[in-house]
Formats: structure tokens, C-alpha cells, sequence
């Protein structure tokens, strides 16, 4: 690593990596990001908050607003958008929704480079729903006609080639409540065979039960990616993509990698322990996430594949510095072999 790429990296520029790495977060605006990736000059007075419930507790949140997002791209390549997960973009009148409105806003602000990904509604894509205190049957799980319509259709319509990817994610599923492999398979490829041709689509399973050759074939026939998740009940990124053959399916020659959580901490474990997301927090990153994260790096640019690095602050309590950690151990790996 050169005194330039250290120099780099202090200052937490992540663009050029290499012609086939993208480093970015699973979401922005985070105030405690402010003299990292924000100046205080230009957002330190800009804050506004929002109340955030987790684990029975409130949490009084700090943001910055939408133009904010043109420093972030400053300093990283790619973003996910994480908040279209929560609505669609049109409502059954095929009205715009909220969510229409902020992609609206981002729409402004970006250029022609920067790389978008958007979670796919879980109103598609999961099975079960929370209602109230528990969860419930998702009368519309997979169905083509709501995410054609009132979701990538729109989308499409409002960012165009800005977006490089569709999260699809689907929840953890208890053992009591998964029904039969085949069955989860077919419907799959059922919905997929039935939404519009895309490159760009990655699935997220939560349930590492269902990550069969069977669902592999499908991935496969779909040229859908397997999302690469470091998440709570999901094995290590290295057996994720052992279980798949050690390929990349994705048709669009593209990789994604989600860093969640640490494994075994769940979701209002690690935001309760990373909050307010400014710093790192000692002891509580898994310690092979960043090598098994960099050894993933390094064998898609060995395959000629694009790989996209999301991170989040509950992966060790601040996503910048995980990126810089990451980054170092990249550029130490591919200067060994040179």
C-alpha cells in the first residue's frame, strides 16, 4: 500500500479501489458521519431528527437531508437504498407514494457514476409480515403484477441505468414455519419467470435451511446473484458461497456482499450496542468478516466479476470505518500479488 492510498483512505476515499470493487453503505445521512463522510461546514447545522423504537427502547436519531447524499458519493461508489424496503413506489391507484417522492429527491442530486441499489418492497419478497406484535401471512408474496407495477416499472422510470442492482430479501424463517424446499423453489421461479427480464436482480435468503442445489439451478436459470449476507443466524460469507459451487450467478456479471450484523447478534442487539453509529465499537465486529470480505474481493476480480460491498453500521458500530478497514486489507492483498 502506497503513502497515496494511505493518504486516500484516511480521508475516506474509497472510488478507486480497483476498476471492479464498489464500496459503499446500506444506507446515509447519518449525522455521526459528519467529519468523515459529511463536512461540518456545509451539514453541521442541517440535522434533523427522528424517533426510532428497537428492543422496547427509543432512540432519537440524527439525519441529514437528501442534497447531503452528493458528498456522499464523493467518498464511496456505490449506495444502497434501504428504505424502499418498507413501501412501494405506487400505491394500488398507482398514485406516487412517499418513498416516490424521496427517490424523487435523490434523483437530483446524482451523477452520472454513482451507483444505486434498492431494496425490493417486503411486501414481495417476504413471507411473513409483522402485524402488531407478531408476524402474519403476506397475501402478496411474490407477486409479479405489484413489483412490475408498482415498483420497477417506476423505478426504472425515475433512475434508470443509476441503478445497479434489486435487493430482493427474505426473512429468517423458524423451522416450525417453512414449508416444503421444493415448494419454496418453484414459486420462486414461478414469480421470477414471470417479472420483467433483468440483470440486475440479487436475492437475499435468510434461512440458510433453504440454500439447496435446487435453489442454486435457479438462481442459475435466472442469471439471478446470490447476495453474500453477514448476518445473525446466517453461516460465515466463505460457506455461503461454498454452498453455491463457488460460483457468482448473477447474468449481469455482478457480486453483491451485505455487511448486517455480527453473526449470532441480532438486528436490535447490534443497533442498540452501535448506536449512534459514530464510532467503532471494540469487541463487537466478527473477527473473519473482514478477511473473508476481502478474500471474496479478490476472487471475483480473479473471475472478471464486479463486486459490491454494502455495509452497515451494525456490522461493528460505523460503516466509514469499516470501509477503511476493509480497504487497507485489500490494498494489502492485491500489492502481494503484484
Amino acid at each position: 500500500m502506497t503513502e497515496d492510498d494511505i493518504q486516500r483512505l484516511n480521508r475516506f476515499q474509497f472510488r478507486d479501489l480497483h476498476p471492479n470493487v464498489f464500496l459503499g453503505t446500506t444506507s446515509d445521512r447519518y449525522a455521526g458521519w459528519i467529519g468523515q463522510i459529511y463536512s461540518v461546514e456545509r451539514f453541521g447545522n442541517r440535522i434533523t431528527s427522528r424517533t426510532h423504537s428497537v428492543g422496547g427502547k427509543s432512540f432519537k436519531e440524527e439525519v441529514l437531508p437528501v442534497e447531503s447524499v452528493v458528498e456522499y458519493f464523493e467518498h464511496f461508489p456505490l449506495l444502497e437504498l434501504d428504505f424502499t424496503f418498507y413501501r412501494v413506489l405506487l400505491d394500488r391507484d398507482l398514485r406516487p407514494t412517499q418513498n416516490f417522492r424521496v427517490l424523487e429527491s435523490y434523483r437530483r442530486y446524482l451523477k452520472e457514476d454513482d451507483r444505486l441499489f434498492l431494496k425490493v418492497p417486503q411486501v414481495i419478497s417476504a413471507q411473513r409480515l409483522r402485524g402488531g406484535d407478531k408476524f402474519v401471512e403476506n397475501l402478496d408474496y411474490l407477486n409479479p403484477e405489484i413489483f412490475t407495477h408498482q415498483f420497477y416499472q417506476p423505478a426504472i422510470h425515475l433512475l434508470g441505468d443509476s441503478i445497479r442492482g434489486f435487493i430482493f430479501e427474505q426473512e429468517y424463517q423458524p423451522k416450525k414455519e417453512r414449508g416444503p424446499q421444493d415448494a419454496f423453489v418453484r414459486a420462486l421461479d414461478e414469480f421470477f419467470g414471470k417479472i420483467p427480464r433483468d440483470s440486475r436482480y440479487h436475492l437475499e435468503v435468510r434461512t440458510d435451511a433453504l440454500l439447496s442445489p435446487s435453489y442454486f439451478d435457479m438462481l442459475q436459470k435466472h442469471g439471478i446473484g446470490q447476495v453474500l449476507s453477514h448476518w445473525t443466524w446466517l453461516p460465515p460469507l466463505r460457506k455461503q458461497y461454498r454452498m453455491s459451487g463457488n460460483k457468482f450467478l448473477n447474468s449481469g456479471n455482478q457480486c453483491i456482499i451485505r455487511l448486517m450484523t455480527p453473526l449470532r447478534m441480532r438486528y436490535a442487539d447490534a443497533y442498540i450496542k452501535a448506536f449512534p453509529f459514530d464510532r467503532m465499537i471494540d469487541g463487537m465486529m466478527t473477527p473473519q468478516m473482514i478477511e473473508e470480505t476481502v478474500d471474496l474481493m479478490s476472487r471475483t476480480i480473479d473471475q472478471g466479476v464486479q463486486i459490491n460491498v454494502a455495509i452497515n453500521n451494525r456490522a461493528g458500530g460505523n460503516a466509514p470505518i469499516i470501509a477503511q478497514k476493509i480497504s487497507e486489507k485489500f490494498l494489502e492483498v492485491e500489492s502481494q500479488k503484484a
